[in-house]
């Protein structure tokens, strides 16, 4: 995918991909506010249970958290800042490659860095506790937007100064890093570095083409693999044969493993042989 050197960042149209996902971001956040006011607690510790990234929920099967976590956001400012990242980066991001693609990247980022995290539980020391909040896929977008857009300028309230986007990445890369380490290795913020790393997979594997279009390509690639092994197979099975047969395999297959035609004299009919 060809990427332009700058981009203009006013308030870009809110529509396309971007609106649907804030829309449904903020009605569950906003449920969810509803119901710890109006729910009693151990039902609303329960939802939480059922919806947040956790490695020990996860061992039992619930992973259907890889998916929901990216929509529970406890704090208004973390829900505040990661829907401005999706809206004005994700804006742009979503003019160049696409309705569809950004979903894939959306919820990629999401599922990839929650099952990277989960892996990563397994070692009891890094990505422990729970994970919750669509952090994760701003920063994916974040990643992608640097890859589209490299020198683009980026103003950052309160500072009335353009910023070049790769700044804008370094800065929120070390932030998050250095919460990694105050909060020993946890989850939480696993994820959201993960969340960079998976917008860079994203854009080199799936820029050019779609998660299903590989997803197609792998499969037809494994059945033709499967094919070849076959016929590999059926002619070792009849090389064996012709051995026990005292006849050389190699007047019937040439370098190549193909079958030989028979000579002129032996065509069985006036149709010809057909290989």
């Amino acid at each position: 995918m060809p990427r332009n050197t700058s981009a203009q960042l006013g308030f870009p149209r809110f529509h396309g991909a971007v609106r649907n996902l804030i829309i449904l971001s903020t009605a569950i956040y906003l449920l969810l506010l509803l119901a710890m006011s109006f729910v009693q607690a151990p039902y609303v510790q329960k939802l939480f249970d059922w919806t947040v990234l956790s490695p020990e929920h996860i061992k039992q099967g619930w992973v259907w958290q890889f998916l929901t976590y990216g929509f529970i956001h406890f704090g208004p400012l973390e829900f505040l800042f990661a829907m401005l990242a999706i809206y004005f980066l994700g804006s742009a991001v979503e003019d160049r490659i696409g309705s569809r693609r950004f979903y894939e990247l959306f919820l990629m980022s999401l599922v990839g860095a929650g099952i990277v995290g989960f892996l990563l539980s397994f070692s009891k020391v890094i990505a422990q506790g729970g994970a919750a909040g669509s952090g994760p896929a701003a920063n994916a977008i974040l990643m992608v937007f640097f890859l589209l857009y490299r020198d683009a300028p980026i103003m950052l309230f309160p500072i009335p100064i353009p910023i070049p986007v790769k700044w804008i990445v370094i800065f929120t890369a070390a932030v998050q890093g250095a919460y990694l380490l105050l909060s020993h290795f946890s989850l939480f913020f696993t994820v959201q570095l993960l969340g960079m790393g998976m917008g860079y997979v994203w854009y080199r594997a799936f820029s050019r083409r779609s998660i299903t279009g590989f997803v197609e390509d792998q499969a037809a690639s494994m059945r033709n693999a499967y094919y070849r092994w076959k016929r590999e197979r059926a002619k070792k099975k009849f090389q064996v044969y012709m051995r026990k047969h005292n006849q050389d395999p190699k007047q019937y297959f040439d370098e190549y493993g193909n079958f030989r035609p028979p000579d002129e004299k032996d065509k069985g009919g006036p149709s010809g042989w057909v290989n």
